[in-house]
């Protein structure tokens, strides 16, 4: 944890639209994504390519595409930087866009940066399969399993539980209750079908060109995770995920308190204070601080609670001097048991839709909240 003894602003920040599991976005690339969201941020912001003295890039599936190693150097050449300047890939899982962020002050505090570049991006639609122990050779009868990534990306083998089963892990708890479990994303992606229709996302949204038949291309400006429009009071009455089709989802998961498997990105550009006047730069917020910790790991949801206590303390600030909290909710126990352990009022959090409304691309949430944050609090 730290607090940001230098002035760290964010000078610009844009995200893409979240696109569906295998939806519009599927064709492209987690580089391709990264590539949208930084350019319009670059745009957005009258930033010259010339002056971005670094680039960090938050993404967990790096073998989704060929080239997923190298996403962020090849982010570089593509948005025209310099090629003197060093590019680092962070994986923080679902915080690997907001170590992008922090990452990228460490740069500006220590004297190696002015501006950084930092973003956050993810095509889970690409996950490949994988099919381990034959690199030399193969034996006769041997059972070879095939490896979802997808899947496997997010089971942790040293407890032998999934992110789903983290989640059903705080319910048991007895820190929340299935029949609130039921609801509380209702309200959130209530916020997000309005939010998406009255065109609050348009400040932080980059379109993303798409081409279909005959070469038409069609612009996506809107998240297509969906969501039934359906009263939210009938949702309960929807059956868990069938066991046939998902055998491995704990039996809390149903369509409406769980995050979406969707392609985005963000992307948010940082600048010393002295690069603000230096360069003509307008800021859209100040980076303050920061927080982070570790928490027993069948419980692993519950980490912004402790992360969230750090930063209040670090930065002497309490909850009730925080006009909005974006937190990446991903499963919606987490989201009430952040709200009972920290006391947030409901008013402030997630206002406009969090990952269960919205979508996790994973290593693109950290960007696309903050990007958020940085647009909602103008």
């Amino acid at each position: 944890m730290a607090s940001i003894t230098k002035g760290i602003f964010i000078v610009a920040a844009k995200r893409t639209p979240f696109g569906a599991f295998g939806g519009k976005l599927s064709s492209k690339t987690s580089i391709d994504l990264a590539e949208v969201a930084s350019k319009a941020a670059l745009a957005a912001g009258n930033v010259n390519p010339e002056i971005i003295n670094s680039v960090v890039v938050g993404n967990v599936i790096s073998s989704s595409s060929e080239d997923g190693p190298f996403i962020s150097r090849h982010l570089l050449l593509r948005c025209g930087i310099p090629l003197d300047r060093p590019a680092l890939n962070v994986n923080r899982m679902c915080g690997s866009g907001f170590q992008a962020i922090v990452t990228g002050a460490h740069d500006i505090t220590m004297g190696d940066s002015k501006v950084v570049l930092t973003a956050g991006s993810e095509s889970m639609s690409g996950a490949p399969f994988h099919l381990r122990n034959i690199r030399f050779g193969t034996k006769l009868g041997a059972d070879y399993k095939v490896e979802d990534h997808l899947w496997s990306s997010g089971f942790d083998s040293y407890c032998k539980t999934n992110m789903g089963g983290t989640a059903e892990n705080l319910k048991n708890t007895g820190s929340v209750g299935r029949k609130r479990m039921n609801f509380p994303s209702a309200p959130n992606s209530g916020g997000r079908l309005v939010s998406n229709e009255q065109g609050f996302f348009a400040k932080e949204m980059a379109p993303v060109l798409i081409k279909g038949k005959g070469g038409v291309e069609t612009s996506i400006t809107t998240d297509e995770h969906p969501r039934p429009k359906l009263p939210w009071r009938q949702w309960p009455n929807y059956p868990p995920f069938s066991k046939r089709t998902a055998p491995s989802l704990p039996e809390l998961l149903r369509f409406f308190n769980f995050q979406g498997i969707n392609d985005g990105a963000g992307a948010v550009i940082i600048a010393s204070e002295a690069a603000l006047t230096e360069y003509n730069l307008t800021p859209l917020a100040r980076l303050v601080g920061y927080g982070i910790s570790g928490v027993e790991r069948h419980i692993m949801g519950i980490g912004p609670v402790p992360a969230i206590k750090k930063l209040l303390k670090i930065s002497g600030k309490s909850l009730d001097q925080i006009d909005l909290i974006e937190i990446n909710e991903a499963f919606a126990s987490q989201t009430l048991a952040y709200q009972k352990e920290l006391g947030i009022d409901p008013a402030k959090l997630n206002v406009n839709g969090g990952a269960v409304a919205i979508g996790h691309p994973v290593g693109a949430s950290g960007s696309r909240i903050t990007a958020h944050l940085a647009q909602e609090l103008k």
